[in-house]
């Protein structure tokens, strides 16, 4: 029995300069774009950040269930209406960091002055995530596949445990913990 992967998140970070004189006007489109973003399939969330000092970049965070979420947006007839209204506003084309894994729910972009979480701190945050949720299955999910061959057994559990993880704890917990995941 083969038990495929859980889609794993993703996050794309766009970094762009508005034309002098354009910064309000290119935060109002990217305000608008999001507002459409919001309908694909997959979508969770989306961050924007303005830049630090005047003429710096601007940072536009989208966060999707899965790449095919991703593909999804990149692909939409919405997406190159707004990126050709950008443009206008806008120097040269975004540049892009692609982030997956559980890696995106702990990447914050780069900022001046802000440091990434200790590793440690990720580690427990984790470890928050983690046992709770195994304790769970082991609960529920455990007397349902008490009959299951072993690796197929321990397969089964760990496919609940990286999906309850990702999709539901994770996002939450680093939400809770973010003031002190910033923390040094």
């Amino acid at each position: 029995m083969s038990v495929p992967a859980p889609h794993q998140p993703v996050i794309r970070v766009a970094r762009r300069r508005a034309k002098p004189g354009c910064a309000a006007a290119y935060e109002a489109l990217v305000g608008g774009m999001l507002g459409d973003v919001r309908q694909v399939p997959g979508f969770i969330g989306a961050e924007v950040i303005p830049p630090s000092t005047q003429g710096g970049e601007h940072q536009t965070i989208l966060r999707f269930e899965d790449d095919e979420g991703l593909a999804a947006w990149d692909a939409s007839p919405m997406r190159h209406e707004w990126h050709a209204r950008l443009a206008a506003v806008a120097e040269g084309d975004p540049d892009y960091q692609v982030l997956t894994g559980l890696e995106a729910w702990f990447a914050r972009p780069e900022v001046p002055g802000h440091r990434p979480p200790l590793r440690w701190k990720m580690a427990v945050v984790t470890w928050c995530g983690i046992f709770p949720t195994v304790a769970l299955l082991q609960l529920v999910l455990n007397p349902l596949i008490a009959d299951v061959p072993f690796v197929p057994r321990v397969a089964i559990f760990t496919v609940f445990v990286v999906a309850i993880v990702t999709y539901v704890v994770m996002p939450q917990l680093v939400r809770l913990f973010r003031p002190w995941l910033a923390r040094r």
